[in-house]
């Protein structure tokens, strides 16, 4: 039988649910409440992810997505305007990181969740 994907949605956990959920709508991800203690971050037709009230220490700081996106060095750009690191305790962008496979550059969440960001060669 050949499954349909449709769509593969994540979930995180967070340390502090209020700042994570400031973050990702600072990053520019739409807000849908599921209930007081979870919501589903989206910020394409079918990208998205569910942020929970949960703090598991091992299960956050193992925690890596990889957001494949076009045109790196704009979004880098895009991602740095927004002054994630002076508003957000723990935020960390850093630079382009250039590689056989393709470019990628890394953002941690206020939790300590690693972002890649990057493309393709």
């Amino acid at each position: 039988m050949e499954i349909k994907f449709k769509s593969l949605i994540p979930f995180l956990g967070c340390r502090d649910f209020n700042v994570s959920r400031g973050f990702y709508k600072a990053m520019g991800f739409e807000e849908i409440v599921i209930e007081p203690k979870m919501s589903l971050f989206k910020i394409n037709e079918n990208r998205s992810f569910y942020l929970q009230d949960a703090y598991v220490k091992d299960w956050i700081d193992n925690t890596m997505l990889f957001w494949e996106v076009e045109n790196l060095e704009k979004v880098q750009e895009h991602i740095k305007s927004l002054d994630l690191e002076q508003q957000f305790e723990g935020v960390r962008v850093s630079e382009i990181r250039f590689d056989v496979w393709g470019n990628e550059f890394f953002v941690h969440d206020p939790a300590g969740i690693l972002w890649h960001i990057g493309e393709f060669k």
